[in-house]
């Protein structure tokens, strides 16, 4: 087994920052808070989407409504960036549903100025709106000079002529916004730990697909995360999202349309990052709204977990020496013997029954090997085993290789850290392809042999080996690519914390998976939070001081307890870290291992925790997606095509009047959001239109055959 930062707990489980380290301030509040707020041909994949009143959605007299041609508007956000963090946040949500978007930088001094010629022109004698919604930093963001003014008139006479909205990232309360002054009963201040409301005109518009409960995230009692103005709505003002007002009476708006001079707004009121939670759970919303429920791209709340060693056992964290006794970093000699950690069957039998309960489905990844050597040492029979065959159909199952080695470069472990050996002319050694593809072959026909429903296209390696392995191993295993084809494998699991980005390996393509922080060498709650001040606290306070070293890392105030830690402490932490993956569109699994299932079972109040809060905060139109490894794998091979695609130019979309088309490069599928009642037409009649997701249908399309086109009827 490998050491507890390369099975996933310590640095890699610290991917993107510290699980400790809290959301970043995203504003000051005060006065500068208020001083911001105020600056603030052939081949391609043709989509064509119809509907008898798309522009109905323009504002009753617009000349948007009246013009004659019809204009065209493309499928395209414009996004006036001020370089802060509201506006990033928003981008982010643009980028990863697959939303076209183009950046205009204010502090460029060599950018295109904002007028008429910017924003539209005409297109075969049909005018042309550029793009189909524009987020800005606060509502009027160019500046006080004639310039400034010149760029706001031009971009105020677009929205009322093609009724395109605009989305107010973050400003402060006052009645050009459409909300009384916050002197006038609002109250401004710190957000941490607000009670907010979707209200009931956000339930039934944008934000259909929450419950209603909305709390501001304070992971940092010390520490101001979020400001915000809570004020009262004017006349055209329709809040959104609201909450109390502290020391006084009534509500106050933190986010709502604002309806005025033939356009529509959307002002959030409230600063915020786009790794806060407030912000994940409206993000969905603010791009239905913005693009009008009609725009390139899709998203989901994706959530799997994989139970790595399946039929194995995992060494144990020894609480003397802090090391993992047969990891080749614990020095000093075999020291007292510890049992390793494995199910039981009763481990297993309430692990099925979980699954019924939570209505999650586990997969379990699995090493045959360690069940054959188990029921050999035994009789020819293992209860674990039995068990888990028992129930086979109620788990999917992925490859984990046979007996779980290190399929790399062989490994000097006379050293620590351990190196690639080499041989006498100085080349390294590495695992053969024969040896490669037996482990990956033993282990599926067995499964096949007992029935598993298992796809050997799956795969993961123990420890994600035979790929790169930094810093020791800097390249694959010549011979993984190969052996990968030899037995079918199209897709590879990789460990996020080292390698983000899907890749491919031959023909096969990586997926990365999300180290969760619960180790794989610990079998109690008190194990748990033993090894976590090990990693996570400072010398002085006992630790091993990495926190301190590490710039990815912080260090506890100190210790937690071990009889209480976990539960107080790691599991609310863990489950926040999982949840922020969920509602950020990110398909790629989580991994945890068997001995997370043994002993105190301590998985559980983990997935627990994370799938109670999400019940709590999405409505039951927005289902967590529970994809397994080869369409997670699909899903990320989509979406970097598409993205390709959209960061070329290749990509072209627009709307003229009730027919919306979409042009890719050949062999690229289109992702595309519709209004819920889409059918997409066929070559004789209709059928329904992708999935329901969220109070909306979306789907990856193509033409369908002896079409070279998509059209998809909307409703009226």
């Amino acid at each position: 087994m490998a050491s507890v930062f390369a099975r996933g707990s310590g640095a890699a489980a610290r991917t993107g920052g510290s699980p400790r380290r809290p959301a970043r301030r995203a504003h000051d509040g005060g006065a500068a808070g208020r001083w911001a707020g105020r600056r603030g041909g052939l081949g391609a994949a043709v989509v064509a989407l119809t509907t008898s009143a798309l522009f109905a959605a323009a504002l009753p007299g617009s000349p948007a409504a009246a013009a004659d041609p019809v204009p065209r508007i493309d499928l395209k956000v414009l996004v006036v960036d001020d370089g802060g963090p509201a506006v990033a946040a928003v981008t982010s949500e643009l980028r990863g549903t697959g939303v076209a978007y183009r950046v205009l930088d204010l502090a460029d001094p060599d950018r295109p100025r904002i007028d008429a010629a910017f924003l539209s022109d005409t297109v075969g004698g049909r005018p042309r709106a550029k793009y189909q919604g524009v987020v800005l930093p606060n509502e009027a963001p160019f500046g006080a000079g004639s310039a400034g003014a010149a760029e706001q008139a031009a971009l105020v006479a677009y929205e009322q002529r093609f009724g395109v909205r605009q989305v107010d990232a973050y400003t402060w309360a006052h009645p050009g916004v459409g909300l009384d002054y916050t002197s006038e009963g609002g109250w401004s201040g710190t957000l941490d730990g607000a009670a907010a409301q979707v209200t009931a005109a956000g339930r039934s518009g944008p934000f259909g697909y929450l419950d209603g409960a909305l709390t501001f995230e304070d992971n940092a009692p010390s520490v101001s995360e979020s400001y915000g103005y809570l004020a009262r709505p004017r006349e055209g003002f329709t809040s959104y999202v609201d909450a109390p007002v502290p020391g006084g009476e009534g509500r106050g708006s933190l986010l709502g349309e604002y309806a005025h001079d033939g356009r529509r707004e959307l002002v959030v009121t409230f600063a915020y990052n786009q790794h806060q939670r407030q912000f994940r759970l409206l993000a969905r919303g603010i791009v239905e709204w913005l693009t009008q429920g009609v725009h390139l791209g899709r998203s989901r709340n994706y959530f799997s977990v994989h139970v790595d060693d399946v039929f194995a056992s995992d060494a144990r964290w020894d609480t003397e020496r802090n090391c993992t006794p047969g990891d080749i970093d614990c020095v000093g000699g075999p020291g007292e013997q510890v049992p390793d950690i494995r199910m039981t069957a009763a481990d297993a039998r309430y692990a099925a029954q979980w699954q019924r309960t939570s209505g999650l489905t586990l997969d379990m990844v699995y090493n045959a090997g360690a069940a054959e050597d188990w029921k050999a040492e035994n009789g020819g029979t293992d209860a674990l085993t039995a068990q888990l065959l028992a129930d086979r159909a109620q788990y999917r199952w992925v490859n984990h290789t046979w007996s779980h080695p290190f399929l790399g470069c062989v490994q000097d472990v006379s050293v620590v850290p351990w190196q690639c050996s080499k041989d006498a002319a100085g080349a390294i050694r590495w695992t053969s392809r024969a040896e490669i593809s037996s482990q990956i072959r033993d282990n599926h026909h067995w499964a096949v042999d007992e029935g598993l429903p298992v796809d050997r296209a799956e795969l993961v390696t123990g420890e994600h080996s035979g790929l790169k392995t930094l810093p020791q191993q800097p390249v694959d295993n010549p011979n993984l690519a190969p052996a990968l084809a030899d037995n079918g494998v199209k897709w590879i699991a990789s460990d996020n914390s080292r390698e983000p980005q899907q890749r491919p390996v031959g023909g096969a393509a990586t997926v990365p998976r999300h180290p969760m922080n619960v180790y794989y060498n610990v079998g109690t709650a008190a194990e748990m939070a033993d090894e976590y001040n090990w990693i996570y606290t400072s010398r002085a306070d006992g630790g091993s001081g990495v926190c301190e070293t590490d710039p990815a890392s912080t260090c506890l105030d100190e210790p937690l307890d071990v009889a209480t830690g976990y539960a107080t402490y790691i599991v609310p932490q863990e489950a926040r870290i999982a949840l922020g993956h969920i509602v950020a569109n990110d398909p790629r699994p989580h991994y945890v291992h068997q001995s997370n299932l043994a002993e105190d079972r301590i998985l559980y109040p983990v997935l627990d925790r994370v799938l109670a809060d999400y019940r709590a905060a999405f409505a039951d139109n927005t289902p967590l997606v529970n994809p397994r490894h080869r369409d997670a794998g699909t899903e990320l091979s989509r979406r970097a095509a598409w993205q390709a695609a959209l960061d070329a130019d290749r990509v072209t979309a627009y709307r003229i009047g009730s027919t919306v088309t979409v042009q890719a490069p050949g062999g690229v599928v289109v992702p595309v959001t519709a209004p819920e009642g889409t059918r997409k037409q066929l070559l004789l009649g209709t059928a329904a239109f992708g999935t329901a997701y969220a109070g909306q249908r979306s789907d990856w399309t193509q033409p369908e055959l002896l079409q070279s086109a998509v059209t998809l009827r909307l409703p009226s």
